[in-house]
């Protein structure tokens, strides 16, 4: 195991390096000026010479991209154009919101999508089976924004219940939220505010792992050694729970890792909808106003994202199915 998790992280160094890479050619043929962004569309020549000068705008690109190179190796992604402020101190503000939102997105894709698919493998071609179906059938053909928007206008606009902007952090001073005077007011007024965010952002997420769930349960359950124990009495319930769950994990481990990325995609629609201010709305920010260090360094980071999450699920089948091996064989 660990000789395989050493050469995993060796081959996610030339993948980084690709992504570093196409990210900096990319961001540099954008079209547009992000020095006329700063200062205006008549900025004075001095002005802008001395903003090229500053952030290094006026060399060539190969000597930019050998300088931006070495700064990413020493943990340095540039300082953003449009902010003045440094691009990972930028990240780290916003960060913890967009986690926020795609832990209680994935908990509630999780929390669904795992019991619908097992009742609904158990109950093959009966209305439960049908009906989940078609919920994981609408939800993997529905836009996030939509239900986003859908949410808004049922839960917000119409019932008033429940807020449709912004996103209370569970750990912000009650001082500094409105109305809440107590550590659970928080707590409550940040669940109120979180709902229907990880209600859109978690819909397409509990609709894939859902089917997948289902088909690797039907698999399982049509396996030799369940039919044996079916032969031998065994309750169909001790079946689900010992013999057939857990070696159905791996095709829904495998799902969940590649889910991350779309989760991270779709947090800038859902960010954007709710007006919250995570990742999200930040990349937003940085493409309309061509700030290119800034667009570099969150595009390396949600890179840097998921090459960890494929690692991490790769080394969590050893532990869901202890057939898997990572070792030689003589």
């Amino acid at each position: 195991m660990l000789s395989y998790t050493v050469r995993r992280v060796l081959q996610a160094i030339p993948v980084m390096l690709g992504i570093v890479t196409i990210t900096f050619l990319l961001t540099d043929a954008i079209p547009g000026d992000p020095v006329s962004i700063m200062l205006g569309p008549s900025p004075s020549a001095e002005q802008a010479a001395a903003i090229r000068a500053k952030y290094g705008l006026d060399q060539p690109l190969y000597v930019r991209y050998v300088n931006y190179l070495a700064d990413v190796v020493q943990g340095d992604l540039g300082r953003s154009l449009y902010f003045g402020e440094p691009v990972t101190q930028k990240i780290m503000e916003r960060l913890p919101v967009t986690l926020l939102l795609l832990v209680s997105s994935f908990t509630f894709a999780l929390a669904t999508a795992i019991p619908l698919g097992v009742i609904s493998a158990k109950r093959r071609n009966q209305p439960t089976d049908h009906v989940s179906r078609v919920v994981a059938l609408m939800g993997v053909s529905t836009p996030s924004f939509w239900i986003g928007l859908l949410l808004i206008i049922a839960f917000s606009f119409h019932l008033n219940l429940l807020p449709a902007t912004d996103l209370i952090m569970p750990w912000a001073d009650p001082a500094s939220v409105e109305g809440a005077s107590t550590r659970w007011d928080v707590l409550v007024t940040a669940g109120e505010h979180l709902i229907m965010p990880t209600i859109t952002l978690g819909t397409l997420q509990m609709a894939a792992v859902t089917r997948i769930e289902r088909s690797a349960m039907l698999e399982v359950l049509n396996e030799e050694y369940v039919k044996l124990a079916r032969a031998y009495g065994v309750g169909e319930s001790t079946i689900l729970r010992k013999h057939a769950f857990r070696n159905a994990q791996l095709p829904v481990i495998t799902v969940v890792g590649l889910q991350l990325t779309q989760a991270l995609g779709g947090a800038v629609l859902t960010e954007t909808v709710f007006s919250i201010n995570g990742m999200g709305r930040l990349i937003i920010r940085a493409i309309n106003n061509q700030d290119y260090e800034l667009v570099m360094g969150t595009t390396i980071f949600f890179g840097l994202t998921f090459v960890i999450g494929v690692i991490l699920t790769d080394l969590s089948y050893a532990y869901i199915d202890p057939r898997v091996t990572y070792g030689e064989r003589e």
